[in-house]
């Protein structure tokens, strides 16, 4: 491929500045060695010496002279004033404020998403963000990981049941362990497995009070227990969770608004699936 540097004004002055500083320091090398062949030392010598070692008490060259404090104005100025000032500038503030530009952007252009959109959204979040854990088709690969294809199992349940959640921070606060025991963890464990089909137990009355009657999250206060609604996968995400195989890490910052729906309304898919 030819590239035409006469339409590139900066490959321009950067050839211009090349051929300057080449042509430069072929003549001031050029003087000084003709210099140091034919020149003599003159001058008066200074009082001090090193083993007989003195200096002439020669002024310094006012090319020198200049270039020195030409230097330090140059330093205080690059340090105190420039774009490049000290607590004025980094490239990871730079990086921050590109990320923050780009995310506005990409909330504006997606403010009202298609379900399709979101849709395709969600799958291309989730196959990057979440598919190494959770498996390709969403099936937690073996039971490894959580499956997406119901909500909670049994076995899910009764843990959660049992130990109690702390890690979500919903506006509910803290779950707390033992809200049920024997027959009645089973029962109410059995039915959120299932769907939430069939009769209720009674003893889900007991869950009913923060979750609400219906296991929905009583208006997003605490978690939903029948799907993958859009504040849950959005406390998930940002505060991570303990999983069979770890803990799963906090994505706070790294997705959108937009991307977090995105991926509630795919896991939604994978759960109707």
């Amino acid at each position: 491929m030819k590239i035409n540097l006469s339409s590139d004004v900066v490959n321009q002055l950067s050839l211009v500045g090349a051929a300057a500083i080449i042509i430069l320091t072929v003549f001031v090398a050029g003087k000084y060695i003709k210099q140091m062949k034919t020149d003599t030392a003159t001058g008066e010598l200074s009082e001090e010496n090193w083993d007989g070692i003195g200096e002439y008490k020669n002024p310094l060259p006012l090319g020198w002279a200049l270039s020195y404090v030409g230097t330090m104005i140059w330093a205080i100025w690059y340090w105190l004033f420039s774009p490049y000032a000290v607590n004025a500038y980094s490239q990871i503030g730079e990086y921050n404020d590109e990320v923050k530009t780009y995310n506005s952007n990409f909330e504006k252009k997606w403010a009202n998403p298609s379900a399709d959109t979101l849709m395709g959204m969600g799958e291309g979040v989730y196959l990057v963000n979440c598919a190494p854990c959770h498996g390709i088709a969403g099936d937690g690969i073996d039971g490894k990981a959580q499956g997406f294809d119901q909500r909670m199992t049994k076995e899910q349940v009764l843990a959660v049941i049992k130990n109690g959640q702390n890690s979500l921070h919903y506006a509910m606060g803290p779950m707390p362990a033992g809200m049920a025991s024997g027959a009645d963890a089973d029962a109410i464990a059995a039915w959120i497995a299932g769907g939430m089909k069939g009769e209720k137990p009674a003893s889900f009355a007991a869950c009913a009070s923060c979750h609400g009657d219906d296991g929905k999250g009583n208006g997003g206060t605490a978690p939903n227990l029948a799907e993958y609604g859009d504040t849950l996968v959005n406390h998930v995400l940002n505060n991570g969770k303990t999983g069979s195989i770890g803990t799963m890490p906090s994505f706070k910052g790294r997705l959108t608004d937009v991307q977090q729906k995105a991926v509630a309304t795919y896991l939604r898919s994978l759960q109707e699936k």
